[in-house]
């Protein structure tokens, strides 16, 4: 999923804000210092996720390169969703 920063930066003040309002969190530290960690994060997994997307883009096509000519009686969508499936549970990532 592509989000913005501005996007990252109202999603990260809303995590923030829903946890402090519910009590789930007291905080230690500054709000901007927190709000920046959350941003982080929300970053990292996004980019974990692209990272999983490209390697199941390129696991599909070795895959498919190697069935030859079987290889158009394959569901493409449906097999790289299997692909990203058995990719995330290995990263231990949840989709």
């Amino acid at each position: 999923m592509r989000l913005k920063d501005e996007q990252i930066d109202r999603l990260a003040g809303k995590v923030l804000s829903d946890l402090t309002e519910s009590g789930l969190m007291v905080m230690k530290a500054e709000r901007l210092k927190i709000c920046d960690c959350i941003k982080a994060v929300i970053r990292a997994d996004l980019k974990a996720e692209q990272d999983l997307e490209r390697d199941a883009e390129e696991l599909l096509e070795k895959t498919l390169r190697a069935a030859g000519g079987s290889a158009g009686d394959i569901d493409r969508h449906k097999m790289l969703k299997m692909i990203k499936i058995r990719l995330a549970k290995e990263r231990k990532m949840v989709l």
